[in-house]
């Protein structure tokens, strides 16, 4: 490895050092400062109803879900993940960036995202446990994709898209239940609808969302300055920086700041 490229991967190091100490700080505020605001969480068993003879679902509380906790995680995971690679993972980081792939975003990405996509979904009125964790699953294999779109495009100059493309069709269908229930609660009008910061969240971080998409497609296209691995690499982590802030200081004014 050559003294520039020894500049790069340090200065990479000291960035993504930065990066996680940015995480770090906003989990903890998340965690100790938001109030205890919950959302529920049910499940819709069938039941039979002996009056009218028939099955229907019945709707149980399972959990209450702690809203600034949750937010922390996220933000929590990024952080160790940053950590891991600047320090002890440093040296098998740098031995897969010149490999032109990352594993460990990807495995931070299919539980912090996935988390993310979930509160959102709750945010819309999205509390069946069965569809949260539909939700959930759907999102972590739309990254575990994007992880099997790197390791599989190894020393390929013709990219196979088939990881990417199935990954995009997981990774829409969370979105559409979203949209759904978003748009559902709209239409019915009244005390129903979502509050104010909501109608923000969720076109913002669909956006945000997308982007880390189109962020690995130019990376495979070699568009402009995407040629260079590391420059995907950066947008990366300033994606998952900024979308991940945005969310939780948008839910932090929505309805977890103390009263």
């Amino acid at each position: 490895m050559s003294e520039t490229n020894d500049k790069t991967y340090s200065k990479l190091r000291r960035f993504s050092l930065v990066m996680g100490f940015l995480h770090l700080i906003q989990g903890v505020f998340m965690w100790v400062v938001s109030n205890d605001t919950t959302y529920p969480v049910f499940t819709n068993f069938l039941s039979f109803d002996t009056a009218t003879f028939s099955l229907s679902p019945q709707a149980k509380l399972f959990y209450k879900l702690p809203l600034g906790p949750s937010v922390a995680i996220f933000l929590l995971l990024s952080a160790v993940a940053h950590f891991y690679l600047s320090t002890i993972g440093y040296s098998r980081y740098v031995e897969n960036l010149k490999q032109g792939k990352n594993p460990i975003r990807f495995y931070e990405y299919a539980l912090s995202s996935s988390l993310m996509i979930v509160l959102i979904g709750m945010l819309a009125g999205v509390w069946d446990l069965g569809a949260i964790i539909l939700m959930f699953g759907l999102n972590a294999m739309m990254n575990l994709l994007g992880l099997l779109m790197e390791s599989l495009n190894q020393g390929r100059e013709k990219p196979d898209w088939t990881p990417f493309t199935f990954g995009s069709i997981a990774g829409i269908i969370p979105w559409l239940v979203i949209f759904i229930y978003f748009f559902g609660s709209i239409a019915s009008g009244g005390e129903a609808k979502p509050p104010a910061f909501v109608y923000a969240i969720i076109p913002t971080l669909f956006v945000f969302f997308n982007t880390f998409a189109v962020n690995m497609y130019l990376q495979y296209k070699k568009i402009g300055p995407w040629k260079n691995y590391l420059y995907g690499e950066r947008a990366f982590i300033i994606l998952s920086l900024v979308a991940k802030t945005v969310l939780a200081w948008m839910i932090f004014a929505g309805t977890l700041a103390p009263v």
